[in-house]
């Protein structure tokens, strides 16, 4: 801890960023007092029981298939309330706009185009007959290995925040209520629910809750408080977080809601002011009337948590039954997804004039690789959506290259299996067939030896649909057991599903030569089953890395798909592309230098490979539209306008989190935020570690000049303008976002305050035409160019000589100068 005695004490508005965020429209005047009468004439007539019921989620009589259902009290015309997962579209049964990963859209570096994301979303809520969207996710990107960091934005405080606010008011314009999640310090999958989480005061306000404050002061309706622990204590009993920071401090109107199973008690939870307890109500149901009959909570903290959730619904008009909804706009959300792929589309690589393909090289085309085949639309869990449709990157390809040109395909790395046996191997009796059909009531069983002739690698995959999974055995173990949890249903966003949409499990596992014994017990049930079971080895992969390398080789250029399957409820384990798609890209880059590779990819990946691409290109889970926008930017009908949110790591060894189990994933339960303020680039920076790719970098078909810089204070001498020009000194109309870095204060270094090297103090997205010069004024808040002071339980503003840097990545840097903050 420290104090800050000497150093100007700071009130700002409770937001961080490049543009003013006033918060979204909240009842007041008139409006408020209509409402709140009518809250409180409810809260009177409400019995303790239907009071409770509010407080919980139950089964949805009528089965939508979104993720939480709060019921009604039909005698008082309140009307049910439906929670809809939904951080790239909203997940219910019926189909929806898949849009792009929102770490795709953070990399367009446009809170413009957050609205817009949030308006499509929003609107397609209310049209789906939801009134609650459990997104968007604003926890940092803080380790590489976090199986949701395709769900969130970013590891910088600043872009984050400016992100969700703008999200928010997008989602809520359209009716839509918006939950910001988790709060807070769910930066994991692993452990997630039991994991405790250590970080001090000035580490979470200055990292961490930056988002969150930036959400609540852009008037979101709902929070959703994390599984883990912060600091000992479930987030869901957090009275710090949701009661201090979250309403005393920020001064939060809305209700808080748990995750889903994270409530491990019935007044603690209450009392520190998680409102809803979902799913359902374990904690809050019967047992929390219960608990008020008993003496044991006041029923004063059961009105005040109704109280919140119905101020909310009264301010969205979800206190009426016959509320109108809008009708879906397919067509306008498939815009809307095809704009943010492509905006968000990152060149990080491009050598030889590799791309865009022009001449001879649009015309001959070999593309390799499982994603060009099949659309990688969203990761898994929570946030995968079922669009109406979607085109394969190939098929994509085929059209933009038009009929003169050649577009061959390889598979190269196999998803789905070659029917048994493999070509290594015998099985005895043969299996019947490819595509096994169990009537309804039915059971099916088959008993075989597979015999091997060498000691190799096998995969097993079974693709199944209509009923339960077949059990599957190997020399008497189970290769396809059920997981346990959200491991058996958020199984990824792409290798859970065949090409023709079965479910697929898949088991890995190593043969010795000589005999296997394999059983398969198959049960049609009630509505019968179909299902597939099929294999690949040493000896089919040889085939397909063959047929890729001979593809490649016969063409002029090649476009090569290579993937990373995230999910919710699980964590990577290592950077390196899963599969035998490093040694894929390695044989494929040989036979052909003028290789793409495109990365359909949650995070950063380790890249070997590298130096032997002609190009590589970004392209995350870029949804429904991904096909089209990649066929776009690779042949230069759009300029490839993303820039990296997220700082890439050379290896496993040199990121923030490695090599330190306390910082990640946690050591005896505990885990340990001691990287302090130095999150994702800032760390790089501390610590002079040379990153493979640097926060913010991405590239343009041309190219920019920078100049001119100026350096002014804004109003009241706290915050700054900085003024600069940023030309297009190429012959294309290109994307260039241009950054603004500051330095640390040196009044605060003098009393001891570690400091960043530099933060992220603005940004701007350009799209400048060839030789157009534009002259471009970036506001630095003072927020940004503050830090927090646990002595003073507040914000403090940095004074003196800071340096500030403006150039297009965090370590590309180009014009430097210095400004006086503060008086």
């Amino acid at each position: 801890m420290f104090g800050l005695a000497g150093v100007a004490a700071l009130t700002v508005a409770p937001v961080g960023g490049t543009r003013d965020a006033a918060a979204a429209p909240v009842p007041r005047g008139p409006e408020a007092r209509d409402a709140a009468s009518r809250v409180d004439a409810l809260l009177a007539q409400l019995t303790l029981d239907e009071k409770t019921a509010l407080l919980h989620g139950g089964a949805d009589p009528d089965g939508l298939g979104q993720a939480g259902y709060v019921p009604g009290v039909p005698r008082l015309g309140v009307p049910a309330l439906r929670l809809a997962d939904g951080p790239a579209g909203v997940r219910v049964r019926k189909t929806a706009t898949a849009l792009p990963a929102p770490v795709m859209l953070a990399a367009a570096f446009d809170p413009g185009l957050a609205r817009a994301y949030g308006r499509v979303i929003g609107r397609e809520g209310r049209a789906l007959g939801q009134d609650v969207l459990l997104s968007p996710m604003v926890n940092l990107i803080r380790t590489p290995y976090a199986g949701r960091n395709f769900e969130t934005f970013s590891e910088d405080p600043l872009l984050s925040a400016d992100l969700v606010a703008e999200e928010i008011r997008g989602i809520q314009a359209e009716g839509l209520i918006a939950t910001v999640k988790h709060l807070a310090l769910n930066n994991q999958e692993r452990d997630r629910t039991t994991v405790d989480v250590r970080a001090d005061a000035r580490t979470l306000h200055e990292t961490e809750l930056r988002g969150f404050e930036a959400a609540i002061a852009a008037g979101a309706g709902a929070v959703m408080a994390a599984y883990n622990k912060v600091d000992g204590v479930h987030a869901t009993e957090s009275r710090t977080l949701l009661t201090d920071v979250l309403r005393g401090r920020w001064g939060f109107e809305g209700w808080v809601m748990s995750d889903w199973d994270a409530v491990h008690s019935t007044g603690p939870a209450l009392t520190a002011g998680c409102d809803m307890e979902m799913p359902a109500g374990v904690h809050y149901g019967a047992a929390l009337s219960r608990a008020v009959r008993d003496g044991l909570v006041d029923e004063a903290a059961v009105d005040t948590a109704v109280r919140r959730v119905l101020t909310v619904r009264a301010r969205f008009g979800l206190l009426d039954a016959s509320a109108t909804r809008p009708v879906r706009d397919p067509a306008a959300g498939a815009r809307l997804a095809y704009r943010v792929a492509t905006a968000g589309a990152t060149l990080l690589r491009n050598e030889r004039g590799t791309l865009p393909l022009t001449g001879p090289a649009a015309r001959s085309i070999a593309v390799v690789g499982p994603t060009g085949a099949v659309p990688f639309v969203s990761g898994g869990g929570s946030a995968h959506v079922v669009p109406d449709a979607a085109v394969s990157p190939l098929d994509a390809l085929r059209a933009r290259a038009g009929a003169g040109a050649t577009v061959t395909y390889a598979l190269g790395e196999d998803l789905y299996g070659k029917p048994l046996p493999a070509t290594g191997a015998r099985l005895e009796p043969a299996f019947p067939s490819d595509d096994i059909g169990v009537a309804a009531g039915a059971t099916w069983s088959y008993e075989g030896t597979l015999t091997t002739a060498a000691d190799d690698d096998w995969s097993f995959f079974v693709h199944y649909g209509g009923g339960r999974r077949p059990v599957v055995t190997l020399d008497g173990a189970e290769l396809f057991p059920v997981r346990e949890g959200v491991a058996e249903y958020f199984a990824g966003g792409l290798v859970a599903r065949s090409a023709d949409g079965l479910d697929l499990r898949r088991a890995d596992r190593r043969l010795a030569a000589g005999t296997h014994r394999i059983t398969v017990t198959a049960h049609g049930d009630a509505a019968g089953l179909r299902f597939r079971l099929r294999a690949a080895d040493g000896t089919t992969r040889a085939a397909d890395l063959a047929e890729a390398v001979a593809t490649a080789r016969a063409a002029r250029s090649v476009v090569l798909f290579a993937y990373e399957d995230a999910t919710e409820g699980r964590d990577r384990t290592r950077l390196a592309l899963p599969g035998g798609q490093e040694s894929l890209i390695a044989a494929v880059t040989a036979a052909n230098p003028r290789t793409t590779v495109v990365l359909n990819t949650s995070s950063a990946v380790t890249m070997p490979w590298l130096d032997a691409t002609g190009a590589m290109l970004q392209m995350y889970y870029p949804g429904q539209e991904g096909g089209p926008a990649t066929a776009a930017v690779l042949f230069g009908d759009a300029d490839p306008g993303g820039r990296l949110t997220q700082t890439f790591p050379r290896s496993d060894d040199a990121h923030p989190t490695a090599g330190d189990p306390r910082r990640y994933p946690g050591q005896d339960g505990v885990e340990e935020y001691d990287e302090g303020v130095h999150v994702g680039h800032r760390w790089y920076d501390a610590h002079d570690v040379a990153p493979l790719f640097p926060f913010g970098h991405g590239l343009s078909y041309t190219t920019f000049a920078y100049e001119d810089l100026r350096v002014a204070p804004a109003a009241g001498g706290t915050g700054l303008h900085v003024t600069f020009t940023v030309a297009n000194t190429g012959t294309r109309a290109g994307v260039e976002v241009a950054q603004v870095y500051a330095g640390p204060s040196p009044d605060l270094a003098a009393l001891g305050v570690d400091q960043p090297r530099r933060i992220l103090a603005g940004y701007r997205r350009l799209e400048l035409a060839p030789g157009e010069r534009r002259r471009v004024t970036v506001p630095v808040a003072a927020r940004t160019l503050s830090s927090w002071d646990p002595a003073r339980d507040g914000w403090v503003l940095g004074t003196g000589r800071r340096e500030i840097r403006v150039g297009s990545s965090s370590r590309a840097l180009l014009l430097r100068a210095e400004a006086r903050v503060g008086a």
